[in-house]
């Protein structure tokens, strides 16, 4: 059944886009694609009519529903039936639609471009995420640079040029190639500053930090970008990739620039400062855990300043899964820099037993550390130990489910649906 009912997705969605013909912007990445891809879509509203998934719909499925404006029925075939006879009855459709492409196998890139080719391919980084599927991370790298090869004629490539993988796949792009970062000349930004709360307590509703930055695309100077409530470098980039974008399709970017300011909020689960108990600020980065994602969300920790001699920054870190090889060095790797930029380690998992020892090793007191096999001994604890003023970043992969932490620390548990991630029914069950 589930083969059929694939073969149907794909069937269908094929033919409407052979029927309207939409620009398709398709986005992959081991890291920040959900957050691109949501800047993207904002700043391509300012002048097309723009579809993009409103939930994690990036493979096999999720991507033909996209395509087709469906949510899934799940396991009702009444539903299915009912999704399919809408699907021949379609006649308003996007101009724009802006698609993620999760990979998770060898192949399924193949799959997904064989669906729907792009106008214009973005790829946001590479980490070894996913890579206990694949030999080793340049094979990840590689099954992601196939997005870079099926590009149509006359589209363009997008590429991270401060990730060293991404970069490389400018050689075997088969159309025009456009690298934006940090380390980019045409399309980059200047002078990042951060405007943190200094409080002893946080409260609902502030403004806890600012980011700031000179915007240059296309080798024109915009002014500077200003993003509310979003933490450094990742949301930056994320904004630098979506006015990339914008130019290439020929979106105003002084413009565009403006709808990020104004309308750019974070993606739940995505680096996310949200109020917290007794007067503590949670950065809620729980929705899944790449070894990159996780380093800098510990930088975005450790841009925050604290009030000296009282407020801790904590880090309340979920084992990262899937790594294959890389499990070991990798949590190791985040042990070192937890021991760099927080005052407490809350470690979740068997796996972030290396991580704890790194710390130790890094020069972490003992007193600092607390594991715990699950997030909700984590959450028990952190609820009766956190204190007015503290920092508490949370993360961790899909499987650490740290999103219970940060139900349990947040000031606003009835807004839990609307805030967290992983809060439909089904989730909740598990």
């Amino acid at each position: 059944m589930k083969n059929l009912i694939i073969y149907l997705l794909r069937s269908r969605a094929k033919s409407i886009l052979s029927k309207f013909n939409p620009k398709i912007v398709a986005i992959t990445g081991s890291v920040g694609k959900t957050s691109a891809k949501e800047a993207i879509a904002l700043v391509l509203s300012a002048k097309y009519k723009v579809r993009t998934a409103k939930k994690n719909y990036n493979n096999e499925f999720g991507v033909p529903l996209t395509i087709l404006g469906e949510k899934s029925p799940g396991k009702n075939p009444f539903g299915w039936l009912a999704l399919f006879w809408r699907s021949y009855w379609v006649k308003d459709f996007p101009q724009v639609l802006v698609l993620e492409y999760g990979i998770d196998k060898p192949g399924d890139m193949d799959k997904l471009c064989a669906l729907a080719r792009p106008n214009v391919a973005v790829v946001t980084g590479i980490s070894t995420v996913h890579a206990a599927n694949f030999q080793s991370v340049h094979s990840l790298a590689g099954e992601k640079a196939k997005l870079a090869q099926c590009v149509l004629q006359g589209g363009c490539v997008i590429l991270n040029e401060d990730d060293e993988k991404v970069r490389a796949m400018e050689e075997n792009a088969n159309e025009r190639v456009v690298k934006y970062g940090s380390r980019s000349i045409e399309n980059t930004f200047n002078n990042m500053e951060l405007e943190t709360r200094v409080d002893a307590h946080f409260s609902v509703g502030e403004t806890f930090i600012v980011t700031r930055s000179e915007i240059t695309i296309s080798g024109e100077v915009y002014g500077t970008l200003e993003l509310n409530n979003m933490i450094g470098y990742a949301p930056l980039m994320s904004a630098l990739c979506a006015l990339t974008v914008a130019r290439q399709m020929d979106v105003n970017v002084t413009l565009a620039m403006q709808k990020i300011t104004k309308e750019l909020c974070p993606v739940p689960g995505r680096l996310n400062p949200i109020a917290g108990i007794k007067g503590s600020l949670i950065i809620d980065d729980s929705y899944n855990a790449a070894p990159a994602a996780m380093q800098n969300g510990l930088e975005a920790l450790r841009a925050f300043t604290l009030l000296e001699g009282k407020d801790r920054k904590i880090a309340a870190l979920g084992q990262m899964a899937e790594l294959g090889q890389y499990t070991k060095q990798e949590h190791r790797l985040i042990g070192m820099k937890v021991a760099e930029v927080a005052d407490v380690f809350v470690a979740v998992g068997e796996s972030m037993r290396v991580a704890v020892e790194a710390a130790e090793e890094a020069g972490m007191y003992k007193e600092a550390i607390e594991w715990f096999a699950t997030s909700e001994e984590a959450g028990r604890y952190l609820d009766r130990e956190i204190q007015e003023g503290d920092i508490v970043y949370v993360k961790g992969s899909q499987s650490s489910r740290m999103e219970r932490v940060v139900k349990d620390l947040m000031a606003e548990p009835l807004r839990a649906s609307e805030l967290l991630v992983r809060q439909e029914e089904k989730w909740l069950r598990q």
